[in-house]
């Protein structure tokens, strides 16, 4: 079964407030934004993914929506909801049996709730995921007072996910009016939507309290769920090798010996982000005993070392790498090595930093005889 999901994240957020949207606010150490968009790549369920942004954001997307295994597309977001997910929509695969519907603004979504959301789409045509009222119903007039007391029974407050057949979806976004879901349309279309059990952690992120709310459903906080996780390598310099950094190549006329590219800043940073995962070493996924790695670009082993880390519930928050080089000059490269690293883990050039340092004439780095590279990565969870 072929599944799309929309990820409705066009809005600015003004309730919210801030110079930024709050899908870009940070949650737990990652912007809100990645943590839905996760979610979704995550889910076993999900074939493709659309994201609907606000043209400020989509002129300059950020890097962890535009890196990953799944397939991913941009589009930009409409003045209200329905155009953003209807902008989405028109990106849909022709062959797509499902699309599933989410609010950006609900990144503590599990891909256990995304998936039967879309298992009863597909059974019954429409789905959502929807909270029992456990409280006493009371309905007001305008000025607050209380008209009635409705009863609870059958009474649900609607989440996201929303899942829909793909024709079924057509018929409803086709309607015209101001709604604030898509299962709303597709009533009006005049097709059943049935609930499945929501989950009370999936809140909605509204306002800044919501933010705080969200903040303690993670687990007590940012300290709480970070991993912090070194690594070092060194390389001798010989003849006849070219001299590889941070996937740079970086004109010499001596380069790092080693089975691979030996590019030691790729390794180190790539030691550092396992480790913090407790996912072992470079040496354990890419040993120099496999003819496979022979020659090979360390930019590419650092990019399956990120997808490691990605699907065992972990992101990058920075990464901060010194090279220990006596010569050549490094800093005409660290911005290209910052770049290359953001890359291929998959983050902002912001969240790498790369220096390049002598070792005063002391050692095989100070005579020139080698390059050596110490690493440190932080993690935050994102399950």
């Amino acid at each position: 079964m072929h599944v799309s999901a929309i990820i409705a994240a066009g809005g600015r957020g003004q309730r919210f407030g801030g110079a930024q949207p709050k899908q870009l606010q940070m949650l737990g150490g990652q912007p809100i934004l990645r943590r839905s968009v996760e979610a979704f790549a995550r889910c076993a369920a999900v074939t493709d993914i659309i994201v609907a942004l606000p043209g400020d954001v989509l002129a300059d997307p950020p890097a962890y929506l535009v890196s990953g295994g799944k397939p991913l597309q941009l589009v930009a977001g409409g003045a209200r909801r329905r155009d953003s997910v209807a902008e989405a929509f028109a990106r849909v695969a022709d062959r797509a049996d499902v699309v599933v519907v989410h609010d950006a603004a609900r990144p503590l979504v599990t891909g256990a709730l995304i998936e039967r959301t879309v298992a009863a789409a597909a059974r019954s045509g429409a789905a959502i995921a929807a909270l029992r009222a456990q409280d006493t119903i009371k309905q007001t007039d305008a000025s607050g007072r209380v008209r009635g007391t409705l009863p609870r029974e059958g009474i649900y407050l609607a989440q996201t996910p929303q899942a829909f057949q793909t024709a079924i979806l057509r018929e409803g976004l086709a309607l015209d009016g101001e709604v604030t879901d898509e299962a709303t349309l597709v009533e009006r279309a005049g097709h059943g939507v049935v609930v499945v059990d929501g989950d009370p952690r999936n809140v909605k992120i509204t306002t800044p309290a919501d933010l705080t709310m969200a903040e303690r459903l993670l687990g007590g906080g940012e300290t709480a769920r970070m991993r912090i996780g070194n690594g070092y390598d060194l390389h001798r310099l010989v003849a006849d090798r070219p001299l590889v950094l941070g996937g740079v190549r970086i004109p010499f006329e001596r380069g790092l010996l080693g089975h691979s590219d030996a590019d030691a800043l790729c390794h180190a940073v790539t030691d550092a982000i396992l480790g913090a995962a407790g996912a072992g070493d470079i040496g354990r996924h890419f040993p120099d005993t496999d003819p496979a790695w022979q020659g090979a670009d360390s930019l590419e082993l650092l990019r399956r070392a990120a997808a490691i880390v990605r699907d065992a519930g972990w992101a990058v928050g920075n990464v901060d790498a010194v090279v220990i080089a006596q010569r050549p000059r490094l800093v005409p490269h660290l911005e290209a090595m910052q770049a290359n690293l953001a890359e291929a883990i998959g983050c902002e050039p912001a969240q790498i930093g790369v220096k390049g340092k002598t070792n005063e004439g002391v050692d095989s780095m100070g005579s020139g005889d080698s390059i050596a590279v110490h690493a440190v990565a932080l993690l935050v969870a994102t399950l």
